[in-house]
């Protein structure tokens, strides 16, 4: 049974992909059967994936169902490189591309190694990251007897096999545990596996150019059918990103919010909302394009009261939190509900106001009319995490220019 948090996060991912692109984008990137790639979403909750290509299906054995949706941590193991996560983690947060090589695991269990090359997509008219595309190429290994300071032919290596079969087999506490190791060559086999999951492995030059000119045919798709519906995207940011746009490190640091809030910006005419939470999605039935540029009024109606929205106007002129309840109409089915609504002001590490965030509770007792003074525990928290959410990200950009 799915929780309404993951319900809404189910249906950002689907909309994640076609609402950029046309709908005949999926059947041309199905089409490059012999790429493995996956495109990314930093706005969902968990930076998920929105698309798998087949290529990436065969190589890692899961099917789409078992993908879509899921984030890349799924793929690593034990003998993962944590430096080389963090370098893909960090290429994020600069919106820039990244080159790592990077052990992974099939869904039998069994590691490989690849070649991941991630970049990111921009919107062309805003200037803001939509999705990151990575590209998987399989690194070919070594034969097994080709092992440097082999001496020709690798029996030494082969030597240290057996000596570290026979080892096992010393050390094994039972003939039938023995009996399992139908031969030598199997047990080989094994170590070598064993072997190959630790040793780090470099890609060479083919398989570079193979990552490139795969990133290159997959931006062609996306470019062809992102312009055919007016959404066009680009390899290379094309404009200065607007005052509206975050980062995307500042998008994932939002998406691990579960509860529903908004953020808008106040320096900007009309002061509309800018960041919308999956949760908030659920709350009123909008989609995230239905909100985004918006001011919050749209959720005002006929009985909303004015001394409310009066007190919310107060607090915005004197940058000051407050909590009130308010009717809400405009869920996308018409229907009303209470609003137990916390706003406060977020600063920049300047001390600047950079946004205003309101925090919805809905309020259960929907007959009561009784005041609201003090916000929830949860409300407080959402704060406390979009203020230092924004803080670390204009520190961040102030040190990078």
């Amino acid at each position: 049974m799915t929780t309404e948090f993951e319900d809404s996060k189910l249906l950002a991912v689907e909309s994640s992909f076609d609402n950029r692109y046309s709908r005949h984008a999926r059947e041309s990137l199905d089409e490059l059967t012999d790429t493995s790639f996956t495109i990314t979403d930093p706005s969902v909750s968990g930076h998920p994936i929105v698309f798998a290509s087949l290529g990436f299906l065969k190589m890692t054995g899961f099917s789409r169902d078992e993908v879509v949706g899921r984030g890349g941590g799924m793929f690593q193991g034990p003998g993962t490189c944590r430096r080389s996560v963090m370098a893909i983690r960090e290429a994020v947060r600069e919106e820039k591309e990244a080159q790592v090589v990077l052990l992974n695991y099939r869904k039998d269990g069994t590691p490989f190694w690849m070649l991941l090359l991630v970049c990111p997509v921009f919107s062309a008219s805003s200037g803001g990251v939509v999705h990151f595309v990575a590209v998987q190429v399989p690194l070919h290994r070594r034969r097994h007897g080709d092992f440097p300071g082999g001496g020709g032919g690798g029996f030494s290596q082969v030597h240290d096999f057996v000596f570290r079969c026979c080892r096992k087999e010393v050390c094994s506490d039972s003939l039938a545990e023995l009996g399992r190791v139908s031969s030598l060559n199997q047990v080989l086999e094994n170590d070598v596996t064993e072997l190959e999951s630790e040793e780090p492995c470099e890609a060479s030059d083919v398989e570079k150019s193979r990552a490139v000119t795969a990133l290159d045919n997959i931006f062609s798709v996306l470019t062809y059918y992102s312009e055919s519906v007016g959404r066009l995207v680009c390899r290379k940011r094309c404009s200065v990103p607007d005052v509206g746009v975050f980062s995307s490190s500042l998008i994932i640091s939002l998406g691990r919010i579960k509860q529903s809030f908004v953020l808008t910006n106040p320096n900007l005419p009309d002061m509309p909302i800018v960041y919308a939470s999956d949760a908030f999605l659920k709350l009123t039935g909008y989609a995230r394009d239905e909100v985004l540029g918006r001011n919050c009024r749209f959720l005002g109606g006929t009985d909303t009261d004015t001394t409310t929205l009066h007190l919310i106007r107060e607090s915005i002129k004197t940058e000051q939190p407050c909590t009130v309840r308010i009717l809400n109409y405009s869920r996308k089915d018409k229907s009303s509900f209470w609003n137990l609504l916390h706003m406060s002001p977020v600063r920049e590490a300047s001390g600047k106001v950079a946004y205003f965030v309101g925090v919805q509770i809905e309020d259960e007792y929907k007959n009561e009319d009784r005041p609201c003074r003090n916000p929830d525990r949860r409300q407080l928290s959402v704060v406390g995490v979009v203020k230092v959410a924004v803080r670390s990200s204009s520190m961040t950009a102030g040190t990078s220019k």
